[in-house]
């Protein structure tokens, strides 16, 4: 097994960023003001099926949108934390709070606003199209860009990684079949 491998099969929470991570940093500033963001189904999908194999989830972000909270809520993400410019102390309180070490946490990032969580972390990774200064600190760099599915091929990393891609398969056939 190789060493990022390693790294994936302890990871028992996955931290995120959101913009140019979970979305491609675009924001459409509406007439009054608010801010709207797109979102990649296959990253709430890939979001979804980690929580099914029993990896929790979270949110730092720099940036407060009332989109994002309402999304976070949708798809079950257990801790949001917006309007984070210094991330590390949050990512601190999570781990407490979880009672988790920093090696069992993946976080994916894009820009130098991450650097100190991905320096922190026992898997980080980054989207394709992240700042140079992220991708070289990380364990794991994705073929997809932020915003089109690079959470989604992490999760599927650390998933395939941890040998759950039969638990989640299960799961998910029996969420189909309890709906039938």
């Amino acid at each position: 097994m190789t060493d990022d491998r390693k790294r994936a099969a302890a990871v028992k929470m996955i931290v995120m960023d959101v913009d140019g991570t979970l979305t491609d940093g675009s924001i459409f500033v509406l007439p009054d003001g608010e801010e709207v963001k797109a979102y990649n189904v296959k990253d709430g999908l890939g979001i979804l099926l980690a929580q099914l194999a029993g990896i929790k989830t979270a949110i730092i972000t720099g940036k407060t949108s009332k989109s994002l909270e309402m999304r976070a809520k949708k798809l079950g993400i257990e801790e949001l934390h917006q309007g984070v410019l210094d991330k590390k102390p949050a990512l601190e309180a999570i781990l407490v709070r979880h009672h988790l070490t920093a090696e069992e946490v993946a976080y994916i990032g894009d820009d130098v606003g991450d650097l100190e969580v991905i320096r922190s972390v026992g898997l980080a990774a980054a989207v394709a199209d992240a700042h140079p200064a992220i991708k070289k600190h990380c364990h794991f760099i994705c073929r997809q860009a932020g915003g089109r599915g690079a959470v989604r091929e992490l999760i599927e990393f650390i998933l395939e990684s941890q040998e759950k891609w039969g638990l989640v398969e299960e799961k998910v056939k029996d969420l189909f079949n309890r709906r039938s």
